[in-house]
């Protein structure tokens, strides 16, 4: 009988200026030991997001970059979000 194994993997990028860090995981399936099927799966946090759901190797970087000068320099590059003039 064949034996069926799955396997992940991450690719993590950190992007500058302020250390946005994104995360490709590819879910492998394996046959018998030889890979039959992946997909991938991406996704992006921003200075000040919870990892605490992701990878242990990407919640160590995130708590080694995001210092609170970094998160703040990030919120400060935001858009002003304007409110909407009532009449």
């Amino acid at each position: 009988m064949a034996k069926f194994t799955e396997r992940s993997e991450n690719q993590i990028e950190v992007i500058p200026p302020y250390s946005v860090i994104q995360c490709r995981r590819a879910d492998i399936i394996e046959k018998d030991g030889v890979e039959v099927g992946k997909t991938y799966h991406r996704h992006v946090y921003v200075p000040g997001d919870d990892v605490s759901d992701d990878c242990p190797e990407l919640q160590a970087i995130a708590a080694v970059l995001w210092t609170p000068a970094v998160i703040a320099a990030y919120q400060a590059s935001l858009p002003v979000k304007e409110e909407p003039v009532q009449e």
